[in-house]
């Protein structure tokens, strides 16, 4: 599955890029080679006749600026420049740079013609209004394929920006498995799975109950819900090569693998602390009013996404060379679509309003409080936990924690190439104008289930990127309120959901996992579960 989708992700981008390059030049969108008016005010007197450069101020207005590119800027600017007469060739040429001033169709002009914020061009001066101001026009640098130059530069951005993650989670990875690989020697990890049993055999049957994957997975589940993304990624990791080693068919994900990644990638959190600390920055009234729509929202998204794994399951063979995804797969998908269904009908009919009604009591202050105090102090607890429990049982503890943290620096160093392809091919989509094409797709669908079109490219980017997620959300609570209900929503959007395919690329690359079978589909159908109830919910509370 992640074959056919990474290869669709590359191929339409760079289609649309291409096409959309094509119809820019047809309609010559950054009007090459054409003159737009301007006045020019100089800081001397101009001569033509003499080799020399002005600073100068480029004066545009905004009826003058929108006709020529057809664009909606508001109000007159005013853009430095230096202009240089150069006699030999008979040329006044031009020099700016963008500033915070400058029309943002000049600032992409300037991107597209290179990674510096400037632009070059000629001056054509028709007459002098006194001895420092001149009437003329300015004909820019020629821009072309802007598209398949953002392509370009999107994919090498990328693939540096996959490399920085991943050794970015060196250290992170060779403490938190040298900590448990303190815990599993002392035998720590086996009390804690013997504690938890009842859950595990229900989620992941194919794994024995005392198995260390079940301690690493727990542990991963506990801190995801805590919030610490740093304490929960190397737990996953470790809990899928943990995985690989009960694995008869390797490099094709086992049932307990996808069960796994569908609960990974569901996002089940019970303080989105992120969402929380960019509604406080954008001046939020209650930036903790997001807890009770985001939990909802990823009870929801846990829910179908286990369910998906559960059904799809039977329908996806495992035979260690290929993933089944013929007749069967779509039956078994077909099933989970049913089950969505019957959940779409009991929101519509208001049994789930009710339901959600009869635990409003809850303060959400408090229940912040009391989530951020186990946050701040879990991490500290556990350490201390694990090294003593190491101690009482006449652990090693130095040794093992330094043997821990040599696997640590591996599975780091191992899930780069996973990184750096999926990735790319993100970047890829996203600047060939993939996200685009996707909101006119999807958008008569999303205006049915009342999301707003503003908040269509948060719920698309979720999956695919958690910067980008996250920019888009700041960008929308920034436009329209954070206690719009808009801004409301796409921030139940970034708690509800995961960031699929990163999940995905990280985990299965740590287990050098080749054949996603069906987690790919649960993890999509989670991320879609999640953004339909937060619509739902947030246009129940306060739309």
């Amino acid at each position: 599955m992640l074959n056919y989708v990474w290869m669709g992700l590359i191929l339409l981008g760079i289609s649309l890029a291409l096409i959309t390059d094509f119809v820019d030049k047809g309609e010559n969108k950054y009007r090459n080679g054409e003159q737009l008016p301007v006045e020019i005010i100089f800081n001397e007197k101009f001569n033509s006749n003499i080799d020399k450069s002005y600073q100068t101020q480029l004066q545009v207005t905004s009826k003058q600026f929108n006709q020529f590119y057809d664009q909606n800027i508001k109000n007159d600017f005013i853009q430095p420049a230096q202009v240089t007469v150069d006699s030999k060739k008979n040329q006044i040429l031009l020099y700016l740079k963008t500033s915070e001033t400058t029309p943002g169709f000049w600032k992409e002009m300037a991107g597209i013609t290179g990674k510096e914020n400037d632009l070059t061009g000629t001056v054509n001066i028709s007459g002098m209004k006194d001895s420092l101001t001149a009437r003329g026009s300015v004909i820019l640098e020629s821009v072309s394929f802007s598209k398949m130059k953002a392509v370009t530069n999107s994919a090498l951005d990328y693939a540096g920006t996959a490399v920085e993650i991943a050794l970015g989670l060196i250290g992170i990875m060779a403490l938190w498995l040298g900590i448990m690989k303190v815990a599993e020697e002392a035998g720590l990890i086996k009390k804690l799975a013997k504690a938890v049993r009842p859950l595990t055999r229900f989620l992941f049957p194919d794994v024995p109950p005392d198995h260390p994957a079940i301690g690493s997975m727990i542990m991963n589940m506990s801190a995801n819900m805590l919030g610490l993304g740093n304490a929960a990624t190397p737990f996953g990791l470790k809990a899928m090569e943990e995985l690989e080693s009960l694995n008869k068919h390797k490099g094709t994900a086992t049932n307990a693998m996808c069960t796994f990644l569908a609960v990974n990638t569901a996002g089940l959190t019970m303080i989105p602390a992120t969402a929380i600390a960019i509604r406080s920055a954008a001046g939020s009234s209650d930036p903790a009013i997001i807890i009770g729509t985001s939990a909802f929202g990823a009870i929801c998204a846990t829910t179908v996404g286990l369910t998906a794994s559960k059904v799809l399951e039977k329908f996806t063979a495992v035979d260690g060379t290929k993933s089944t995804l013929g007749k069967s797969f779509f039956k078994g998908l077909g099933i989970v679509v049913l089950i969505a269904a019957l959940v779409a009908v009991l929101t519509v009919t208001g049994v789930l309003s009710s339901i959600f009604s009869t635990v409003s009591f809850i303060d959400a202050e408090l229940f912040k409080s009391i989530i951020q105090v186990i946050s701040t102090l879990a991490i500290p607890l556990i350490m201390f936990t694990f090294i003593t429990f190491g101690v009482i049982k006449k652990v090693k503890i130095y040794e093992v924690f330094v043997e821990g943290a040599k696997e640590g620096f591996n599975v780091a160093i191992r899930i780069i190439p996973y990184l750096v392809a999926m990735l790319v091919a993100i970047g890829v989509f996203r600047a060939g104008g993939g996200m685009d094409f996707l909101i006119i797709i999807l958008k008569p669908m999303t205006q049915l289930i009342g999301m707003p079109a503003e908040a269509l490219p948060m719920a698309l980017m979720r999956p695919l990127s958690g910067s980008g997620s996250l920019g888009i959300m700041a960008e929308i609570i920034a436009t329209h309120g954070a206690d719009s209900t808009i801004g409301i929503m796409v921030s139940t959007f970034f708690g509800s959901t995961e960031t699929t395919f990163y999940v995905l690329a990280v985990y299965f690359g740590a287990a050098n996992i080749k054949r996603s079978r069906h987690a790919l589909v649960a993890g999509l159908l989670a991320d879609a579960a999640g953004i339909i109830a937060a619509v739902f919910i947030v246009n129940l509370l306060f739309g």
